[in-house]
């Protein structure tokens, strides 16, 4: 569902860490922590700098809403009732 919003690797160089793996990275160290990271998800070298260069490129955004409109048109969500209330999600020591 977002392997199109994601950018194409580079033609020259070297060549860049499985995107999947990445992601799956990301979201392990989201929910767990850097010291929670398990090996399936890579060494956490590539889920360090990347997220920051998709937030560059408004990536994570488009993920969003690509999730969002994807479970609307199944009917997994409904727009009306939807809210986000920041004060109930924690943040990790240090988080920006």
């Amino acid at each position: 569902m977002i392997e199109t919003l994601l950018p194409k690797p580079a033609a020259t160089g070297r060549p860049r860490g499985n995107d999947r793996m990445v992601l799956n990275g990301i979201i392990c160290v989201l929910v767990s922590g850097w010291g929670g990271m398990p090996k399936t998800c890579g060494d956490g070298s590539a889920a360090s700098p990347r997220p920051r260069r998709w937030q560059g490129f408004g990536i994570w955004k488009k993920i969003l809403g690509r999730a969002v409109k994807s479970a609307h048109k199944s009917g997994r969500i409904d727009l009306q009732k939807i809210s986000t209330d920041s004060s109930s999600v924690l943040s990790k020591k240090g988080a920006m």
